[in-house]
């Protein structure tokens, strides 16, 4: 594949050329095998045991660089800097291991409004042997021209059942296994730059980490949905809660929410 951080270099060089309102139709597609050093490296900075079986969130990763591909192509309508990823869904039907071959396939869809501007998912897709076992979709907003006020969530906080510390470089970090070399997450200056005080972690991070707090609970067939909310500030300390088939990651001042989840289909 092409490299991904040419790729970024495309995104900053083009973006400001994207216009228009439709989504490519045409999938990306691409067989991958697991690395189990990849794999290993990836259970580590967020926090699953070293095994076999693949963490739920870990095709987000393999399929990284064609939504990579896909989101910097020339007939793609929006700049891929300033995208705000505010959803993601995943939904599995058994359990993936690292001798699984995968074929992978991503698409754009459902462009739609929002009250802070517009909204498209990105689907990944893996199959085994012809059939779809692993669905991935994560929403993303194209920020302005939207009529809403977009007010957060105040509701008071759960009381936290985990605190954690999240070192300085996480971003760099998981940068370095999933590819998401987005600068927001690498150093504070770039980040300064698109309007953060400081790097942040991101989001699909914070995801795998909470699940990695499920691990040996979460069932093989189930579904996982988590909504971002605010970014997590590098270094950080967050409170995580859980509550049944809920969970989520706050601010232990402020109470804010910065990732609320929960698991609607467990098999």
């Amino acid at each position: 594949m092409t490299s991904l951080a040419l790729l970024y270099l495309k995104a900053g060089l083009t973006g400001f050329a994207r216009h228009g309102d439709v989504l490519p139709s045409a999938p990306l597609t691409a067989d991958v095998t697991v690395d189990r050093a990849h794999l290993a490296a990836y259970n580590e900075v967020c926090g699953f045991r070293v095994g076999e079986n693949l963490p739920v969130t870990y095709p987000h990763v393999l399929g990284f660089p064609l939504q990579l591909r896909l989101m910097t192509d020339r007939a793609f309508p929006f700049a891929l800097p300033g995208l705000v990823h505010v959803e993601n869904r995943v939904t599995q039907s058994c359990a993936l291991t690292a001798t699984d071959p995968l074929a992978l396939a991503v698409h754009a869809e459902n462009l739609r409004p929002h009250d802070r501007g517009t909204q498209f998912d990105v689907v990944t897709t893996a199959a085994v042997d012809g059939e779809v076992v692993w669905t991935g979709t994560s929403t993303y907003l194209k920020r302005g021209g939207g009529a809403g006020s977009g007010a957060g969530d105040h509701t008071a906080p759960p009381r936290p059942t985990g605190v954690w510390r999240v070192p300085a470089d996480i971003g760099r970090r998981y940068a370095a296994v999933s590819g998401d070399r987005n600068p927001i997450h690498l150093h504070p200056l770039a980040a300064k730059a698109f309007g953060f005080p400081r790097a942040i972690a991101h989001g699909m991070w914070t995801k795998a980490r909470c699940l990695a707090a499920f691990e040996g609970r979460l069932p093989d067939a189930c579904t996982v949905e988590v909504r971002f909310k605010a970014p997590v500030l590098l270094p950080a300390t967050v409170d995580f809660s859980t509550d049944g088939g809920h969970f989520a990651l706050h601010h232990p001042k402020s109470g804010k929410p910065h990732l609320t989840g929960a698991f609607p289909h467990s098999a």
